[in-house]
């Protein structure tokens, strides 16, 4: 056995510490369509889902955020029951909600690449985490309400009435919880 007290590492011990994370962001971002909040007026609960991708993106970046969420996803698809409600199946893919799944994948990217740029900049803190986060849920909304349109033969109003407006409240304080956590805390 051989214990190492320099504390240098392999190279590829940081990937292996990013691939577990996403592995980790992944198994989050199923338990967070378990976590559901009702809202009266829209019967779509409000779930812990976005919050994770938001995290996943921030935190892991571009590749191993979004690759988080493409494992999320074939999970789901491969027949666990991952998606809201304990759905699962390529059925919720192709179905009315199924670009907001897409969305997760694009938007963990889109706020990886914003938080990479913005770090490449020296630019960090809350506020500027509050502003990649809030591109990544404008990315999965304009996917999912895109999808909604399509797949329910729906006009775009009546889409944002039942698949974003309902969520706003909700999504604002998931922004502001995830921006604060990614902000204090460092993978």
């Amino acid at each position: 056995m051989h214990i190492r007290h320099d504390n240098s590492y392999p190279p590829h011990t940081s990937e292996l510490r990013k691939m577990v994370f996403a592995s980790l962001f992944a198994a989050l971002t199923a338990v967070g369509a378990y976590i559901q909040i009702p809202i009266p007026f829209s019967p779509v609960p409000v779930t812990l889902q976005v919050f994770f991708v938001l995290l996943a993106g921030s935190m892991l970046k571009s590749k191993w955020g979004s690759l988080s969420m493409v494992v999320y996803t074939l999970l789901g698809v491969a027949g666990l029951p991952v998606f809201s409600g304990g759905s699962s199946g390529l059925g919720v893919l192709l179905g009315p909600t199924g670009g907001y799944i897409f969305g997760f994948i694009v938007a963990a990217y889109f706020t990886g690449k914003l938080a990479e740029k913005a770090e490449s900049a020296g630019k960090s803190g809350l506020a500027v985490n509050v502003l990649n986060m809030s591109a990544g849920i404008l990315t999965i909304y304009a996917l999912g309400v895109t999808q909604l349109m399509l797949v329910a033969e729906i006009g775009l109003e009546t889409a944002l009435a039942l698949g974003a407006i309902p969520f706003i409240p909700g999504e604002i304080v998931k922004t502001a919880a995830a921006a604060y956590i990614a902000t204090t805390y460092k993978l």
